[in-house]
């Protein structure tokens, strides 16, 4: 029994036909790796047609690297329009009074005015000419 199961498989084997192999070679395509450097014109145009950062961008970057005393004064500028909400939410929700009248502190002339239904203050930069008005009714 033993040897004519052994003569089948031996049987099925040349019956199902010959196997083949082959070895699994890596080749890359970037030339800077050991490719073929008739792609590296392939490769470089196909960059170029993905490279989405244009001119404007990079001026768009650079403003981040700003001018130290251009910080200070925005930053300067930032606490005090932070002080002043503060204040303001004071004035509504507590029991510190917000005076009326006009400040002018840095690039910013701050009116405050008190209206019968609530605060009006009035923001302008001097530097740019832009003016922000508020309205903060009393509750």
């Amino acid at each position: 029994m033993r040897i004519l199961f052994n003569t089948l498989i031996i049987v099925f084997f040349f019956v199902a036909g010959k196997t083949y192999a082959q070895d699994f070679i890596y080749t890359p395509k970037n030339p800077a790796f050991g490719g073929n450097p008739y792609n590296f014109s392939w490769l470089m145009s196909s960059a170029q047609a993905q490279n989405d950062i244009t001119k404007d961008t990079e001026d768009a970057y650079s403003r981040y690297s700003s001018d130290p005393l251009e910080n200070f004064t925005e930053s300067l500028n930032r606490q005090i329009l932070s002080q002043l909400s503060r204040q303001i939410v004071t004035k509504q929700f507590g029991e510190d009074a917000l005076q009326a009248g006009t400040y002018t502190l840095g690039n910013y002339q701050i009116e405050i005015g008190d209206q019968a239904n609530g605060i009006n203050i009035t923001i302008l930069d001097a530097a740019t000419g832009s003016q922000t008005t508020v309205e903060v009714p009393y509750f």
